[in-house]
């Protein structure tokens, strides 16, 4: 029976019943409740018209049901790049700090909510603003035979247990076209910690992507004991590979299967993250942007570094068709580089002095206006400035010894 169709029912046994001796009024309830599968009660609150429909969620009101939690807790969500609910919790407390600032104070009591809520209500309370968004991806890897069958295969990272081994890919603002030159990202990230840089670069030149890997190393918190990356020419060629090996401590330079993205898993994880949730994919051909966008990955780094945590895969067990997988307690790359061990007292130290020197919300100021300056550049075209730090034709020569120097 519909519910149209009860409610006709209902409102003709509404006249019986009121009119009807008390012992008809036993026999009819007896038939209303058998008609229409109500309880006793409610059949008599329907027939007297005593029965108001509740409105609302019924039980206590939500803990977390507080305007004042909601905005904090919808600023603080878009404001760290929309993380979910398992990576904000830990976030929290870093972002915190710095939320009265830049926005209204908060009361006690809301503070002390948002430290205490689970990554489930997080969810819960900003389930009315998420978004998804779907973009195209592309790529513009061409293969490499030059010192191919030099450089040995890494198909597995089981066997690396501290950080300092990097995989490393290239990601183009090609904007849909190959033809013609633009620019390309360079993204390295750390397997262990997921400590990660980008460069920006003109075109993908062996000598330029050399170089900028020279001052990705210069400034990572750790020394590189292992790189590993695909098959394009940009990282299988002769300068890279003298980088690496001609050094008195050479670097572990690994190369993954060809048509095997898994192999670099990490890295390609986090072009889009690091590069495309950033830039999106825009034609990128203006070679002045170059030292911008270098600027602007600067600060994302930093940002995604000290203030976002990350999931990391603790195991993957196949279990039929499918796979069952457990991961660690997210954390950020500076608080894994923290509890791994491998940091001497100053490298920890210096890295603690830069935390506390940044502020998340200022950052992402930061990005916005730098996001907003390399966007008019595009509009406007503006030439190329000589000099550009990344620009091929400026970079300085390396020699050996200062190859052999480096850590």
């Amino acid at each position: 029976m519909s519910c149209e169709t009860r409610m006709e029912y209902i409102a003709v046994q509404k006249r019986r019943y009121r009119r009807a001796e008390k012992a008809y009024k036993t026999r009819l309830l007896d038939e209303v409740c058998a008609v229409c599968g109500y309880d006793r009660k409610h059949a008599t609150k329907l027939l007297n018209d005593s029965f108001t429909p509740s409105r609302g969620k019924r039980g206590r009101k939500g803990e977390y049901d507080s305007a004042e939690l909601r905005k904090t807790l919808k600023t603080l969500w878009l404001r760290s790049g929309q993380l979910c609910g398992k990576r904000l919790k830990p976030a929290m407390p870093h972002w915190l700090k710095h939320y009265e600032k830049h926005y209204e104070p908060l009361s006690t009591e809301c503070r002390e909510k948002l430290l205490r809520i689970s990554p489930a209500s997080i969810d819960r309370v900003l389930k009315p603003f998420k978004a998804q968004y779907q973009r195209r991806r592309n790529t513009g890897t061409k293969p490499g035979s030059l010192l191919k069958n030099q450089i040995p295969l890494r198909t597995s990272t089981e066997d690396i247990d501290r950080p300092g081994y990097l995989e490393a890919d290239t990601v183009a603002h090609c904007g849909g076209s190959m033809s013609g030159d633009f620019i390309w990202s360079i993204t390295y990230t750390d397997i262990i910690s997921t400590w990660t840089v980008t460069r920006a670069v003109w075109n993908k030149g062996a000598e330029g992507v050399m170089h900028q890997t020279h001052d990705v190393e210069n400034k990572l918190p750790f020394a590189i004991l292992g790189f590993d990356c695909d098959n394009g020419s940009e990282f299988l060629n002769h300068h890279l590979t003298r980088y690496f090996l001609q050094r008195k401590q050479p670097v572990c330079f690994t190369r993954s299967r060809p048509y095997h993205k898994n192999d670099n898993a990490h890295v390609e994880q986090k072009n889009w993250t690091h590069v495309r949730e950033l830039l999106g994919y825009d034609r990128l051909d203006n070679p002045a942007m170059i030292r911008e966008l270098n600027a602007l990955y600067r600060d994302w780094e930093r940002l995604n570094n000290f203030f976002k945590p990350s999931f990391k895969l603790k195991s993957k067990v196949r279990v039929k068709s499918r796979y069952k997988k457990k991961y660690d307690a997210p954390a950020t790359p500076f608080d894994r580089l923290k509890v791994s061990g491998i940091l001497g007292e100053q490298q920890e130290a210096a890295l603690q002095r830069e935390y506390e020197t940044l502020d998340p919300f200022e950052l992402g100021n930061r990005i916005q206006r730098r996001r907003r300056k390399i966007e008019k550049m595009k509009k406007t075209g503006e030439s190329a400035a000589v000099g550009e730090p990344g620009f091929p034709d400026c970079l300085p020569t390396l020699t050996t010894p200062e190859l052999e120097g480096t850590h």
